[in-house]
C-alpha cells in the first residue's frame, strides 16, 4: 500500500501537536470562555475578544490559531450566553471551531458565585491533499478526504469573585474521529479536561499592586499531563508584565495595557524548552479584548481576569 508518505508526514503531525488536540493559548486567563462555558457572562459586561497565536517561527507547518468570542450576561438574569469561533492550522490540516455557551450563574455567599455552563460546538476538519508529497501521485484513496463535520458538547463549572476563581471543564465530551473510514490515516480528538484557578492578591494598602498567580492543568488520554504556572502582576489597574511555565515545554513572558476602561491589549512570547528550540525561534500570540459596561454590571475597576 503507497501510503508511507502520507502516514509519516501524519504522525509526526500528531507528535508535534500531541498535547493540543484543542486550540492551545498562553493567555488562556483572558480567553477562559474557549474552554469553560460557564465563564459566559461572568465579568459582568460584554466582552469582545480576538487573538492570533502563531507558533514555533521557522518551522514549516507551525500551528497558526485564530480566535474570536464574544460573551455578555443576558439583562439583570442569572443567564449568560457566550458564542466563539476558533481556526487552527497546523501542516497539511485545517480545523475551523464554532461554538455558543450557555450559563447559569447562582450566589453562594457575599463575594462568590457558582456558574454552571453548557458548549455546543461544530466543527469542521479539513486535510489538503497538495500540501503533501505522496508517494504514488493521483493515488485513488488520496481523492475523497473531503472536510469533516463534527458536531460536540461540552460542559463547565466556575466559582467565583472578584479576586478568586477555580473552573473545571470538559469542552468536548464526544470523541471523535477523522478519515476513520479510510485506510490512510485515522485521526482521533480525545477528550480534554481542564482545570484553571487563580487569585489576586494585593500588595499595598492603596491597591497600586497586583499580583496573580495562575494554574492551568490539562489531561488528554494517550498524552502527558500538561501543567501551566503563571504569576502576573497589575500597576495601577493599566499596565501588566507577567512570566508563565509550560511544564516541560515552554517558558513565556507576557505584557498587557489597559488602554481604555474598555480596551485591554496583551502580548505573550514564548520561548521553547524542548528539543524543537533547535528548529524555531519562539512563539508570539496578541490579543485585543473590548468590553462593554451597562448600568448593573457593578464593574469598578478592571479585572485581572
Amino acid at each position: 500500500m503507497r501510503t508511507k508518505v502520507i502516514v509519516l508526514v501524519l504522525m509526526l503531525t500528531g507528535l508535534v501537536g500531541f498535547s493540543q488536540q484543542d486550540a492551545q493559548f498562553t493567555q488562556y486567563m483572558y480567553n477562559t470562555i474557549n474552554i469553560n462555558p460557564a465563564y459566559a457572562g461572568s465579568r459582568g459586561a460584554m466582552s469582545v475578544f480576538g487573538l492570533y497565536r502563531t507558533q514555533w517561527i521557522g518551522l514549516d507547518g507551525a500551528p497558526q490559531t485564530s480566535s474570536f468570542s464574544l460573551n455578555t450576561p443576558l439583562n439583570n438574569s442569572n443567564l449568560g450566553l457566550g458564542i466563539s469561533f476558533v481556526n487552527d492550522k497546523i501542516g497539511p490540516t485545517n480545523e475551523s471551531v464554532f461554538s455558543t455557551d450557555l450559563s447559569y450563574t447562582i450566589p453562594t455567599s457575599e463575594t462568590f458565585k457558582l456558574s454552571f455552563g453548557i458548549k455546543a460546538t461544530a466543527g469542521f476538519f479539513n486535510l489538503d491533499i497538495n500540501k503533501l508529497n505522496a508517494e504514488q501521485q493521483g493515488d485513488p484513496q488520496f481523492q475523497d478526504l473531503k472536510s469533516k463535520f463534527s458536531p460536540n458538547i461540552g460542559a463547565g463549572v466556575y466559582l467565583h469573585s472578584n479576586t478568586a476563581y477555580i473552573g473545571l471543564s470538559v469542552p468536548s465530551l464526544i470523541e471523535s474521529s477523522h478519515y476513520g473510514d479510510n485506510d490512510v490515516a485515522i485521526y482521533k480528538e480525545k477528550i480534554s479536561y481542564y482545570l484553571i484557578a487563580g487569585y489576586v492578591f494585593d500588595l499595598d494598602h492603596s491597591q497600586y499592586v497586583k499580583f496573580k498567580p495562575a494554574l492551568l492543568t490539562k489531561i488528554v488520554e494517550g498524552a502527558p499531563l500538561q501543567v501551566d504556572v503563571s504569576a502576573n502582576f497589575m500597576f495601577n489597574d493599566k499596565f501588566v508584565v507577567g512570566m508563565a511555565y509550560r511544564w516541560s515545554a515552554a517558558l513565556t513572558a507576557m505584557a498587557g495595557f489597559q488602554v481604555t476602561e474598555g480596551m485591554y491589549i496583551g502580548y505573550a512570547y514564548d520561548h521553547e524548552t524542548t528539543r524543537l528550540n533547535k528548529y524555531n525561534s519562539g512563539s508570539h500570540e496578541i490579543f485585543l479584548r473590548y468590553e462593554f459596561f451597562n448600568n448593573y454590571s457593578g464593574i469598578t475597576s478592571p479585572r485581572f481576569f
